[in-house]
C-alpha cells in the first residue's frame, strides 16, 4: 500500500451491489479508502460534506439520473474528478458524460485494470485542468449515425467525445467502408460548427488538374468548397489520393 493511495478516498455509486462490492474490494486492495452507496442522494450528501477525492458512478440510479446530478457536483466541488459508468454504450452517452464534466466515460461491462488505470489518471490530474471543463450542451437527438457496443467502438465514442468541444483539424483513418464519413458527420453534428454546413468532397473522384479549383474556386464565380464550408465542416474524403 502506498502512502499516496492511502490518503485518497474514492466514492463509488451504483445501484448494483455486486459492482459496488467488486470495485470496493479492488480499490481497497490498491490501498485507497472507499465508500460506496446505491443512490444519488447519498452521493450528493457525501460530496457536499467534502468527502472523496474521486467519484465513480453509474448513470442510471434509482432516485436520479447522474447526468442531472453532475452539474450540482461541478457547482459544489468543481475540482472533484468524476468517472461515469454505463451499460447504455452509445455515442450519446459518451458525449453527454464529457459535456457534463466527467473525467472519463467507462462502458459496462468493464475491465478492472482499465477502470483502476483511469482512476489513477484522474487522481493524478491537476485540479485546475479538471475545473476548466466546458459546461453541458443542450440535449441532443438520440438518433445518431454510429452504433455498436464492442470495445473498439467504445474507444471511438470516447475519442469523439473528447474532440467535439475542440476546434481542430482531425485525421480519420480506416479501411474503405468502415464509416469514416459517419465519424466526420458525428463530429460536425455534435460540435461547435453544427450550425454551419457539412461539405464533402471526394478527392479520389476529382481529376488532378481540378483539385485546386474545387477547393479554392474559379474566376467564373464558383466559390470553392473551402468558402462553401466556412463556419462549418469540410470533409476531405480520400485525402490520401490528393496529389502532393
Amino acid at each position: 500500500m502506498s502512502a499516496a493511495a492511502a490518503a485518497k478516498k474514492i466514492i463509488i455509486a451504483d445501484d448494483d451491489s455486486s459492482i459496488r462490492l467488486v470495485l470496493s474490494q479492488a480499490f481497497t486492495r490498491l490501498g485507497y479508502q472507499v465508500r460506496a452507496t446505491g443512490n444519488a442522494a447519498t452521493l450528493l450528501k457525501w460530496v457536499s460534506e467534502g468527502e472523496g477525492d474521486l467519484v465513480i458512478t453509474d448513470v442510471i440510479m434509482p432516485d436520479e439520473n447522474v447526468f442531472d446530478v453532475l452539474p450540482r457536483i461541478r457547482k459544489e466541488r468543481p475540482r472533484l474528478p468524476v468517472i461515469v459508468m454505463s451499460a447504455q454504450n452509445t455515442l450519446l452517452t459518451a458525449v453527454n458524460a464529457a459535456d457534463a464534466g466527467a473525467f472519463e466515460y467507462v462502458s459496462k461491462p468493464f475491465d478492472l485494470e482499465d477502470i483502476t488505470a483511469v482512476a489513477r489518471r484522474a487522481l493524478s490530474r491537476p485540479a485546475d485542468v479538471e475545473a476548466s471543463r466546458a459546461q453541458a450542451r443542450a440535449a441532443r437527438d438520440e438518433r445518431l449515425p454510429l452504433i455498436g457496443r464492442s470495445a473498439p467502438m467504445q474507444e471511438v465514442y470516447r475519442t469523439i467525445a473528447r474532440l467535439v468541444g475542440a476546434d481542430l483539424t482531425v485525421l480519420i483513418l480506416g479501411e474503405s467502408g468502415t464509416g469514416k464519413e459517419l465519424v466526420a458527420r458525428a463530429l460536425h453534428d455534435m460540435g461547435r460548427r453544427r450550425d454551419g454546413r457539412f461539405v464533402v468532397i471526394n478527392l479520389a473522384a476529382v481529376p488532378r488538374e481540378r483539385v485546386e479549383a474545387e477547393l479554392f474556386g474559379r474566376s467564373d464565380g464558383d466559390i470553392g468548397k473551402l468558402v462553401e464550408a466556412d463556419g462549418g465542416t469540410l470533409f476531405l474524403d480520400e485525402i490520401g489520393d490528393m496529389p502532393l
